[in-house]
């Protein structure tokens, strides 16, 4: 490990934790409002060209995944000061996402408290936060080797698994202990919501346009959303670490990446591609990533991954400790 807690600048990252309500506010504007927008006009003009309706549902899911962003930040406690608001939002931003917002706040606390970490691999990783070690990958049967791979192709892991996460197992607290009420309950309430918005929408409209509006936009938000957020921790070289030499500055600079993307993609994914800063300050709201980002030395040597990189990084699929690296699946003997 070559980055020590101490080298780090936490003063100079708890100086942008501080939400700003004007910006917080403006972000929610300008992402719910051109959404409602482009969904009116979907709704609108039935008969709209068939090359003209595929660009509207690219651009209300990009509005989409900028309101995720929002909930996410509302998960951290990090979009405005206020913990109830913070909650409220992020529930109302659940009705548009499909994600229930305390069962996926749980699940991405999950996330920040074990990445990168190959002995805390079983503590309710998804697919896309855990891998396998290259020998441990060599140890599986064959079977079982066909498996791990299969889950991983990019048609399964990208294309089919986020819609049906988002429109199917979200719709269930699928992991949520009985005795965990508010969470159980939190998701029921989200699908009462959704039934209110489909059943409102589908007899002013029918039930067919509405699956023809929303079921697309859905799709192509989730299979977004996940690239987004899987791509900055599997890359060739990020940094998987066994629990003695894990620690929290090495596992954000080394193990999450930099994501330059070009300034009209980071507006509508929401700076997420400052990943590394949000792995080190989780409060910081995501419109003051880049700018900590841009004061820091230390900030700015994070790995950088162009889209270009990161469209190949599936790629790379299990840890090799001895190299320090994650390689591509071994040819099969």
């Amino acid at each position: 490990m070559t980055v020590s807690l101490q080298a780090l600048p936490f003063q100079l990252l708890s100086r942008f934790q501080r939400p700003v309500l004007s910006r917080s506010v403006g972000q929610m504007l300008n992402s719910f409002i051109p959404f409602v927008l482009i969904c009116a006009a979907l709704y609108a003009f039935p008969a709209m060209s068939w090359w003209l309706r595929p660009v509207l549902w690219l651009l209300a899911a990009g509005f989409v995944v900028r309101i995720f962003i929002i909930q996410h930040d509302c998960g951290h406690g990090s979009f405005f000061r206020s913990k109830g608001i913070n909650d409220a939002v992020g529930w109302a931003c659940s009705l548009l996402t499909l994600a229930p917002y305390a069962q996926w706040r749980r699940h991405h606390a999950q996330h920040h408290a074990n990445w990168n970490n190959l002995d805390r691999r079983d503590s309710g990783l998804d697919i896309y936060s855990t891998c396998l070690t290259l020998e441990e990958y060599r140890e599986l049967s064959p079977g079982a080797q066909w498996r791990y791979r299969a889950m991983r192709n990019p048609a399964v892991s990208l294309l089919l698994l986020p819609p049906v996460v988002f429109l199917a197992l979200y719709r269930i607290p699928f992991d949520s202990p009985a005795s965990w009420r508010r969470e159980r309950i939190g998701v029921h309430l989200t699908n009462l919501g959704l039934l209110a918005i489909v059943l409102t929408l589908g007899l002013s409209f029918g039930f067919g346009r509405v699956a023809m509006v929303q079921v697309p936009i859905t799709v192509i938000a989730a299979t977004i959303g996940v690239w987004l957020f899987s791509v900055q921790h599997r890359f060739e070289h990020t940094l998987w670490a066994r629990q003695a030499d894990w620690n929290a500055g090495a596992a954000s600079l080394q193990g999450t990446s930099y994501l330059r993307l070009p300034r009209l993609l980071q507006w509508f994914t929401g700076n997420i591609g400052f990943h590394h800063v949000h792995h080190l300050n989780s409060r910081i709201p995501n419109y003051r990533l880049e700018q900590c980002h841009d004061a820091s030395a230390e900030l700015r040597a994070a790995p950088v991954l162009s889209l270009w990189t990161a469209a190949n990084s599936w790629r790379y699929a299990v840890w090799d400790e001895a190299r320090k690296v994650m390689v591509r699946f071994p040819r099969r003997a």
